[in-house]
């Protein structure tokens, strides 16, 4: 009897040692890890800067019955040795996109994916293995989605790999910071839904003093009317067979909700491209951020 006491008490005191260190472990979650290759490389961007198309993806094997190239294939590019290109070199393959479905999530979205530029869509890199006078091989690794020709290739340039922070400390009911306020425009690939780990469009940017490695906090205020998916006018504080407030309450008088955090990996002009690392809820196009 007193041994399965002592069994007991041993078990009882192992279980609260360890519940007492998984709750100091979140409370004292060490700094995450950087973005990935990935996230950094295929994140894309909106941009008014000039991108040059000279370089361009021409063709590839067997290209009389392929029609995209992925990781390992080997493409051909419209440069060669005669405009300096040589083996080893590195591009960055990109693609201009367009919003092909023509529908707005919310009010002002078409005016300001316009403000910020035009939008391009990260591929991959190639590598190129040969370099003829006019024409060059290359090969295809690290791809984000498929290539195909017409491509516009870039030459490589490193992108600065931000450091992430704790999540330990996330306040879900943050006072407004103060400092600039942004919109969600759009997520990768014209995405109307975000979580963590999605990468979404900003319209604030370089002109506006954002930085790589600044972070967004995303907030909404319900009932605010600028969404095109149906609203109830005036739910936020009524709703007819489901009670009503004793007076309607403006947006601005409630307060706001917090739905999560994301870090900026690249900046143009007048956008950012920002990863969400945190998010309490979906988060859709139209919703707000501001700089923490």
């Amino acid at each position: 009897m007193r041994r399965n006491i002592l069994i007991l008490g041993l078990s009882f005191a192992f279980l609260s040692s360890g519940a007492l260190a998984q709750e100091n472990g979140l409370r004292d979650r060490p700094t995450m890890p950087p973005p990935t290759q990935q996230d950094v490389y295929c994140s894309g961007m909106i941009t008014t800067d000039h991108v040059s198309r000279d370089i361009r993806l021409v063709s590839g094997e067997e290209a009389n019955y392929q029609i995209t190239f992925s990781d390992g294939d080997y493409v051909y590019i419209n440069k060669g040795s005669d405009k300096g290109v040589k083996a080893g070199d590195v591009f960055l393959v990109m693609r201009p996109i367009t919003n092909e479905t023509y529908v707005q999530f919310f009010t002002w979205q078409d005016r300001l994916l316009h403000a910020m530029g035009q939008p391009w869509e990260d591929e991959g890199r190639v590598k190129v293995v040969v370099a003829h006078k006019d024409v060059s091989i290359a090969q295809v690794f690290d791809s984000c989605n498929y290539l195909q020709r017409g491509d516009v290739l870039l030459p490589f340039q490193e992108r600065p790999v931000p450091q992430l922070k704790s999540e330990a400390n996330f306040d879900p009911f943050a006072p407004p910071s103060g400092n600039k306020k942004a919109m969600i425009v759009a997520g990768k690939g014209f995405t109307i839904q975000a979580g963590t780990n999605s990468v979404v469009y900003v319209n604030l940017g370089a002109n506006q003093g954002v930085k790589v490695g600044d972070y967004f906090r995303v907030y909404r205020h319900e009932d605010n009317g600028n969404s095109f998916v149906y609203q109830t006018p005036d739910m936020g504080t009524s709703v007819e067979g489901f009670g009503a407030a004793p007076a309607h309450y403006p947006v601005k008088d409630l307060p706001r909700e917090i739905l999560g955090e994301g870090i900026v990996l690249r900046t143009t002009p007048n956008s950012s491209t920002v990863l969400i690392t945190y998010s309490l809820k979906q988060i859709y196009g139209g919703d707000y951020c501001e700089l923490e």
